[in-house]
């Protein structure tokens, strides 16, 4: 590699276009910084014509990714297209085997062929830098493979989609049903074109697993997480949490035990005075947690075009500076396999509930928990009109399991009109 780093940009959207104006905005300060001359070799896009706001004449132009990527004036591949398949796989394997490195934005696809690109990346000696692909700006990774390198990581958690945060914090500062706040950021653009994406957790999802497998030293495996979205939420869960002290989050929690690697992406009660409590809007924050440094908390937006270019821009210059990494922070070849484990870590938990208001039925309720070995730490009953009565239930701390019983017994005592929500409130 000469004194130029040579670019080739496949997907000239929002962190695309990001990433052309802060090469060509900043081109001093990379070259001071990196000892090298950062520059665009050539770009490829679906459509060729589109005004982007930003020139790109001084660029040769490929149709397809995968001649880009195998160009011999493209030193380091930067993969902004998106999809865990299709082009950006193809692309990505394609520079590999020519001997590229790649940067790459694109959590979909290294959750789901995280493993295999990272033995393809290590046996060319190339590398895969991906600090894009989770929280944004939010130099997560760095942190976590570079700057806790000295710890084992015994938790991993944080709130990793700004979208879900958005809709929760603008529920309870609104007062809106979530339906409205849907909607709201479906008109401001927040949203996927696949809203389940977003809403279900499985963008968040897809950046847990990343970071799980650089956390723990396994094989990426998203397809073993919990997932769980804020669909069934309810401005009365938002109000109720609000009362008892706590706001509810789209919270990814990590962490490795005896029994195997516990992934969950589900909402959760988190107290209102901690950080992740406080967090508002779209911004993100991820919470690490090692057995010397203890904890730390980053925090910062999590999408958007200047905060993803700027961490695409930090893999770039790395690279230049010669940084060269094993892309989950240890040899492909020595992450095991996981196995996964549902979570048995005992904590308290919110109930909701519909009841048939008639005499017994909230004696019944009580019955099933007590028979599960489950206590009752609050219980409120709010105002209601008609045949059904609206319950809200505190647990002390117990196991998923013995939950999950309560909740199926629960409804087979004829006295409750729905399935009862059952949200897990975390200690942060």
């Amino acid at each position: 590699m000469s004194g130029r780093i040579r670019l080739g940009i496949a997907g000239l959207g929002t962190v695309g276009v990001g990433v052309v104006r802060i090469v060509r905005r900043e081109a001093a300060l990379l070259s001071a910084r990196t000892g090298k001359e950062i520059v665009i070799s050539a770009v490829s896009a679906r459509t060729r014509d589109k005004d982007r706001g930003v020139p790109l004449t001084g660029y040769d132009w490929e149709d397809d990714p995968v001649t880009l990527a195998t160009r011999d004036d493209v030193d380091v591949f930067v993969e902004l297209m998106g999809g865990s398949d299709g082009p950006a796989k193809a692309a990505t394997e394609a520079a590999l085997k020519a001997g590229k490195d790649v940067v790459t934005a694109n959590k979909a696809m290294l959750a789901v062929h995280g493993q295999a690109l990272a033995e393809l990346a290590e046996g060319n000696g190339r590398v895969i830098r991906y600090e894009a692909a989770v929280a944004g700006g939010i130099p997560v990774v760095k942190s976590l493979i570079e700057g806790l390198a000295g710890n084992a990581i015994t938790r991993v958690m944080g709130v990793m989609n700004g979208t879900c945060n958005y809709i929760l914090t603008r529920m309870e500062s609104a007062g809106l049903p979530y339906d409205a706040v849907f909607e709201e950021a479906n008109q401001l653009g927040f949203l996927e074109a696949d809203p389940e994406l977003d809403v279900g957790g499985i963008d968040a999802g897809h950046k847990l697993a990343l970071l799980a497998s650089a956390a723990f030293g396994t094989q990426v495996a998203f397809d073993a997480m919990e997932l769980e979205g804020i669909g069934r939420l309810t401005i009365e869960d938002i109000r109720a949490a609000g009362d008892m002290g706590y706001r509810i989050k789209l919270l990814g929690v990590a962490r490795m035990t005896g029994r195997g690697l516990e992934q969950r992406m589900a909402p959760c009660l988190v107290p209102m005075t901690s950080p992740l409590g406080q967090l508002e809007g779209g911004t993100n924050m991820v919470v690490l947690e090692g057995d010397t440094v203890e904890q730390i908390v980053l925090r910062g937006p999590g999408a958007g075009e200047g905060p993803t270019a700027s961490a695409v821009l930090a893999d770039i210059c790395d690279i230049a500076r010669g940084v060269r990494l094993p892309v989950f922070g240890q040899p492909a070849s020595t992450l095991a396999a996981a196995t996964p484990a549902r979570s048995v870590t005992p904590a308290a938990y919110y109930l909701r509930m519909t009841l048939q208001d008639k005499p017994g039925a909230l004696a019944k309720i009580a019955a099933v928990l007590g028979e599960a070995g489950i206590s009752i730490n609050r219980m409120r009953q709010y105002d209601h009109e008609g045949e059904h009565a609206p319950v809200l239930i505190v647990t002390h701390r117990t196991g998923r399991d013995a939950l999950d019983r309560a909740l199926s017994a629960m409804e087979r005592t004829g006295v409750v009109k729905s399935s009862p929500v059952a949200i897990r409130i975390e200690e942060v």
